[in-house]
């Protein structure tokens, strides 16, 4: 039985967008992907491919009855390629001949709202969201429109701090140029960042505070929201923040939610099988459901981040 081969890739999330007169604006409807998408698998090879810096080809696969794009990079035809056998060591040369092409593949979904896709790049040199973005434009999937992409932002939730009563978790990464706006601050969190700047000089400090459930603790998450509020000025320019806040349910039990306190492109992490346990290749299709699954987490900050309402 072969071993499972897996690999963590970045699945990255990115809004087109409509060029007019030079500016970019937010497509307000939903453009038809599916169509086009059903287009592109009846064209011949000619019809899907552009010839710009590299030579880029689009393919439909299709996954339990959705239709998806794989994006092709193709390698030149000097680009030097070689297979080894790891059992005995030998070692072959790959020849491209002309009616052939290796390629660097990445997978792209299109999702059901805000004209978002979700892309994972099989490897460096996998076509990006840029080559997505030419291969649009130059195939002319919708004739007579530019179209751009471009990473989907999360929006700050700082002002959630407002209408939350304590904090259970803190977790800040704030540069050592940032660190001057804390000298005349005198909560517990601006401390602690300070001292360790003083400490260490001009360096980052990455602080993560955690809070225990239960009751007698209250006053210890109401004072480390109070402290968080505090630099919330020096947060929203951080590196990295985020909490975990506490609000008030008079009909019921604390409930907590995790914010995010500065503006990020939206990412995630996933584990992507490239063979099964008899050794198939089923890299695509794991692909297409870490994208997916990638795009169900974080659904709700897509859908807000491109103004694309309730799920």
């Amino acid at each position: 039985m072969a071993t499972l081969n897996h690999k963590e890739r970045t699945v990255g999330f990115f809004e087109v967008v409509v060029v007019k007169e030079g500016e970019a604006r937010r497509i307000p409807e939903l453009m038809d992907w599916d169509g086009a998408l059903a287009a592109l698998a009846q064209a011949p090879v000619g019809a899907r491919s552009h010839e710009g810096e590299h030579r880029i080809v689009g393919t439909t696969i299709t996954h339990n009855m959705e239709d998806h794009l794989l994006l092709h990079r193709v390698k030149d035809a000097g680009e030097w390629l070689s297979v080894i056998n790891f059992d005995t060591g030998h070692l072959r040369e790959l020849e491209q001949s002309a009616h052939e092409g290796y390629l660097d593949t990445s997978v792209v979904c299109f999702l059901p709202f805000g004209n978002v896709v979700g892309i994972m790049q099989g490897g460096v040199s996998a076509p990006s969201h840029k080559a997505l973005e030419t291969w649009l434009n130059g195939i002319e999937m919708f004739p007579g429109t530019q179209l751009q992409l471009r990473p989907v932002v999360a929006h700050s939730e700082i002002e959630k701090l407002k209408t939350a009563v304590g904090a259970s978790r803190v977790e800040v990464k704030v540069m050592g140029n940032k660190m001057g706006a804390l000298q005349d601050r005198p909560g517990g969190l601006a401390r602690l960042l300070r001292v360790a700047g003083e400490a260490y000089g001009e360096i980052s400090v990455t602080m993560v505070i955690s809070v225990p459930r239960g009751k007698e603790l209250r006053e210890h998450r109401e004072h480390l929201l109070a402290d968080l509020d505090e630099i919330s000025d020096v947060v929203t320019g951080a590196e990295r923040a985020r909490a975990r806040l506490v609000y008030s349910d008079p009909s019921g039990p604390e409930q907590t939610r995790l914010v995010e306190l500065v503006e990020h492109s939206i990412t995630a992490k996933k584990r992507v099988p490239a063979t099964d346990a008899e050794g198939n290749s089923i890299r695509i299709v794991s692909a297409v459901d870490a994208i997916l699954a990638a795009a169900a987490e974080h659904e709700d900050a897509l859908r807000l981040a491109v103004d694309a309402g309730d799920s």
